[in-house]
């Protein structure tokens, strides 16, 4: 009874006090303000994009690819244009910038001038990447350039398709084409396999001969060292050869000399020999007349002795001349060659003219001593005379032989001047020739050594080639088999290239291949239904502080009975109040603002509770502390602000508030009008209306002893 007492006098102190009910009425309109108002303006803020200004520029040239004219700039502002994700503006770059700095527009999308010949360097070794510019005034606002981030990533992915199917098409196209080219390339691996079987053939003779050839090419090495032996026996005699031939020249020199004097001899020889003859065919006229003389001179020997004396003066005479001749011809025949026959001959007439001289000399030495024995002798001397006749006339032959063999001299003399002439000309270009012998001689030995060389080298070789030609042999035998299973390969790639058909479908498939397919669970059809738990409970909980504010939570409206019945006094007025206002922000969000829930009856309970909470909460805290007590309860709401993960998820927060959330009940309000709200979890929800509960009961009793405490010191001798 006491406890109602109190309590009508608490109520009745508040209605009959405006400036205090006036402000509770206000009060409990302030969840109002957190999940209507602010609800209400954050309800669906994407439903609005298309109000956004956003500025694009459009600077792309176009390219061609695969003789095709891409002009993916247009395309895209083409999409843009018919697009209502923002309200998009298309300007030149100078226009879009300065509007953009002027706060005109919230975010700026440049499409750079390479932006398509980019797009044709897919296939390329160094492909570039499709670049767009994306310039948000983060300034301006720095959600809309968040915003702005996601529509981007969304125009990226769009492009990315199209790219994808344009190259889709020509890789089809490029299909039908590859197996046109399996079929030519099957029936090649056919001919390649014909020709690898006779390749084997081939390899199989080629390392027959090779065989052969290494056992030919040893034979060729010992031949070609021999060849170098000899070609450096060659080289030494063609040196050898060259000195002789120049001793040889200077001899020819010599020779050549002798033969211009043999040759001035010999005209002088031709000379006397006319001489000779025309002396000996005076002689020869004289004779018959000497030997009819002689007949004579026996009459006449008186006669003779006395011309005796003028004929031993011809006599000597004679003999004079006859030396004359004996040495011109002794210089005639020391001209000529000892082994020649005219040289032979001419010693022979030159002998028998010695003689006769001698002997004519005699004579007249004898027809001078004693002219007695001429007469005795005369008949000899007639014979003798005979004899000189028969001489002389074949003396007079011999001359004319003589004579005739003198010029023949001559001329073969000159002629034989003429050839050692020519000879000693030849015999020079012989000895240059000679010289270059000995030059290509030497040539000849290196190159030979060289040969000798490569020969080797060809032995080690033609070794080397046997060997190989042994793996080729076994090579061959395996590309015969691979060219048989690469015939088989090549004409089931042809078949099955042959068999992919493409069209507008496909390439369609090729650019998009995925299709993400949201299937949500819980699902939150808007941010305001999303954020609901969150503004709820804020304007809750400020709702409790502010209640705080205008209601006096310790002084009573009367004299308390009892510390229990303070309490009440105070608590079913806040009660009152918690609920009413749980009350008003429920049904402007179910009625004004038509939120759906899972369940409307526990959306209000869990309202109320979370309220009644809060409202304990700042009654604890403001009772025991006053304002200080207040100021703690502002404390608890930031931090509740930042951990409830009403906004962003626990995880995303630093890690060294993490822990606190456990301890705030704002943590455990959030979570509950989340399952209640969005998710249907009830258990869920009760399980956090639980740990509410324990934080009220907690709050409650620390509230109750504390005005039981406050009770004994001021109104028990009251009471007593």
């Amino acid at each position: 009874m006491l406890k109602n007492n109190l309590f009508k006098k608490e109520l009745l102190s508040i209605l009959r006090n405006r400036k205090l009910l006036i402000p509770i009425i206000a009060v409990m309109f302030i969840p109002i303000l957190y999940s209507g108002m602010f609800l209400w303006a954050f309800w669906d803020p994407y439903d609005h994009l298309s109000d956004l200004p956003v500025a694009i520029v459009n600077e792309d040239q176009g390219a061609d690819f695969e003789g095709k004219e891409l002009h993916l700039g247009d395309e895209l502002v083409s999409k843009l244009e018919d697009s209502k994700d923002f309200q998009f503006e298309f300007v030149n770059k100078e226009q879009g910038y300065k509007d953009l700095k002027n706060q005109k527009y919230y975010m700026l999308i440049e499409i750079p001038n390479n932006f398509s010949s980019n797009a044709t360097t897919l296939l390329d070794d160094n492909p570039k990447k499709l670049k767009l510019i994306y310039v948000p005034n983060e300034g301006y606002n720095f959600l809309s350039a968040q915003i702005g981030g996601t529509a981007i990533e969304k125009i990226k992915a769009s492009l990315s398709e199209k790219i994808i199917e344009t190259y889709s098409e020509t890789m089809f196209d490029s299909v039908s084409e590859l197996a046109d080219g399996l079929g030519k390339a099957s029936d090649g691996a056919e001919k390649l396999r014909n020709g690898a079987s006779d390749l084997k053939d081939g390899t199989s003779t080629i390392h027959e001969k090779l065989s052969l050839l290494a056992e030919k090419s040893i034979q060729f090495n010992e031949g070609v060292n021999k060849v170098n032996s000899g070609a450096k026996e060659l080289a030494d005699g063609t040196t050898t050869l060259v000195g002789g031939l120049a001793q040889l020249q200077e001899g020819h020199q010599k020779l050549e000399n002798a033969s211009k004097q043999l040759q001035a001899g010999q005209t002088q020889l031709s000379a006397g020999m006319g001489q000779t003859k025309a002396g000996i065919g005076a002689v020869n006229e004289k004779l018959p007349a000497i030997v009819a003389g002689t007949d004579q001179i026996e009459t006449g020997a008186k006669t003779l002795t006395a011309s005796l004396q003028q004929w031993q003066t011809e006599a000597v005479s004679l003999s004079g001349g006859v030396d004359v001749l004996q040495q011109k011809l002794q210089g005639v025949i020391s001209q000529l060659p000892e082994n020649s026959p005219q040289r032979a001959e001419l010693e022979g007439a030159l002998n028998q003219l010695k003689a006769g001289t001698a002997q004519l000399a005699g004579a007249a030495g004898k027809l001078s001593e004693g002219s007695s024995e001429l007469a005795t002798n005369i008949g000899t001397l007639n014979n003798g005379q005979k004899q000189l006749q028969q001489g002389m006339s074949e003396l007079a032959k011999g001359s004319a032989k003589l004579e005739a063999g003198a010029k023949q001299l001559e001329t073969g003399q000159n002629e034989f001047q003429t050839g050692m002439e020519t000879f000693g000309e030849k015999f020079a270009e012989a000895k240059n020739g000679a010289e270059k012998l000995a030059s290509g001689a030497n040539t000849l030995a290196g190159g030979l050594g060289q040969l000798e060389n490569g020969s080797n080298a060809i032995k080690d070789g033609t070794d080397k080639l046997k060997e190989g030609s042994g793996k080729l042999e076994a090579g061959t035998t395996s590309l015969l088999n691979g060219s048989n299973e690469l015939a088989e390969k090549l004409k089931d790639g042809s078949d099955k290239a042959s068999s992919v058909h493409a069209n507008d479908k496909t390439y369609e498939m090729m650019g998009k291949p995925v299709d993400v397919k949201n299937e949500k669970i819980n699902e939150v059809p808007n941010y305001g239904t999303g954020f609901a738990p969150y503004f709820l409970s804020l304007g809750l909980f400020v709702g409790a502080l502010l209640l705080s504010i205008v209601f006096p939570l310790r002084e009573p409206a009367g004299v308390p009975r009892s510390g229990l019945g303070w309490f009440a006094s105070k608590f079913f007025i806040l009660i009152g109040v918690g609920i009413v206002q749980a009350l008003i922000a429920v049904c402007i969000l179910l009625v004004g603002l038509k939120m759906e829930v899972q369940s409307v009856p526990l959306f209000i309970l869990f309202a109320i509770m979370t309220s009644l909470t809060f409202i304990v909460l700042v009654q604890f805290l403001v009772t025991i502390l006053s304002d200080p007590g207040r100021f703690i309860a502002i404390i608890i709401l930031i931090l509740q602000l930042t951990t409830s993960a009403g906004t962003f998820p626990l995880e995303l927060i630093p890690k060294a508030l993490q822990p606190i959330s456990a301890f705030l009940p704002m943590t455990y309000s959030v979570a509950g009008f989340k399952a209640v709200i969005s998710s249907g979890d009830f258990s869920y929800m009760w399980h956090n209306a639980g740990i509410l509960g324990i934080f009220a009961v907690i709050f409650i009793s620390g509230t109750i002893v504390y005005f039981t405490g406050m009770f004994k010191k001021r109104f028990s001798a009251v009471t007593e």
